[in-house]
């Protein structure tokens, strides 16, 4: 009987101690697509510290041009990719209710509707993984799984969005947490 594979389409994976001096260290990662060629995800807590009107060529809508622009990983750092929500979205391809974009037309196409209940966070770049190597990755303990939530998608401080997920995990991860990005100054 053939095994069943666990993919973690929808999932978050929080630096788990092990990547200290690389891009992911501290990052909280939304994994947007996964299946045996590899896997794609966003870094959701690694902001640009530009609005998505200063970067972005393209006749976005006002509602957009002031929104944050993030980090979504260090493969292809031009590539956009957005995720977006509303009270109810049929066709989520991320999880219930979650899609992910590519397309600038889509994009503006979003923007221009009006909806109360739309969020929209927007990213350069991406995470991307070969086929096996996000498992082996997780196998070695580099990565924590935690269940991804529209809330921590689209938290109001993304900056603290990791410390947050770690010390809501228990007492252990509390600890890693409270560690310095730097230990040696501890």
């Amino acid at each position: 009987m053939a095994e069943t594979q666990n993919y973690l389409k929808g999932q978050l994976l929080l630096d788990g101690g092990q990547l200290r001096g690389s891009f992911f260290q501290r990052t909280v990662v939304l994994i947007c697509q996964h299946d045996a060629e590899g896997a794609f995800g966003l870094v959701l807590n690694r902001g640009t510290g530009s609005n998505a009107g200063d970067v972005i060529v393209g006749d976005l809508p006002e509602s957009l041009k002031n929104s944050p622009l993030y980090v979504g990983g260090p493969v292809q750092p031009t590539a956009l990719s957005y995720l977006h929500t509303d009270a109810f979205l049929p066709d989520a391809n991320v999880m219930p209710n979650l899609s992910l974009g590519h397309s600038l037309d889509d994009l503006i196409e979003l923007g221009e509707s009006f909806s109360p209940t739309r969020k929209i966070k927007l990213f350069a770049g991406y995470a991307g993984w070969s086929a096996g190597q996000l498992e082996d990755e997780i196998r070695r303990d580099a990565w924590l799984l935690h269940p991804a939530t529209l809330d921590l998608v689209f938290d109001n401080d993304p900056d603290r969005l990791w410390q947050r997920i770690l010390r809501q995990k228990g007492w252990r991860y509390r600890l890693l947490a409270e560690m310095p990005e730097d230990p040696s100054l501890n």
